[in-house]
């Protein structure tokens, strides 16, 4: 006898959750009243069920608001800044024109900028 073994397919994907919210709620309002619970959702960062779920619930949500320091929104203008320098030298360089020794200046600039931002970037986040 050939011993058969049960081959189940793996079909990948999402995995299940343990507790699985099945259950639908409706609730009657207003289109203000909806408006103005849409847009508490929006600020609270979260959807609409899990606003209300959480305000029935808990009684109060809390806002998660997510906001970069200052020093990071900084960091990304001056690597958009940056991009752009190079941008227009890779441009140039494609069109076969040389770079002035300015633009070589300002090329070897931007490079160190570079580096000392992914320096300041390591060491604010450790």
């Amino acid at each position: 006898m050939e011993s058969e073994k049960d081959y189940t397919k793996h079909k990948g994907g999402r995995p299940r959750k343990q507790v699985k919210r099945s259950e639908q709620l409706a609730v009657m309002c207003t289109l203000v009243e909806r408006t103005i619970i849409e847009h508490k959702a929006k600020a609270a960062n979260v959807s609409v069920s899990e606003f209300l779920r959480t305000l029935g619930l808990k009684g109060q949500v809390d806002i998660r608001k997510k906001v970069l320091p200052k020093e990071v929104l900084q960091g990304i203008a001056t690597v958009n800044h940056i991009a752009a320098n190079v941008n227009q030298i890779a441009r140039k360089r494609n069109s076969f024109d040389e770079l002035s020794p300015i633009e070589r200046a300002e090329l070897q600039w931007i490079v160190e900028r570079l580096k000392q931002f992914i320096n300041d970037f390591k060491n604010y986040f450790q």
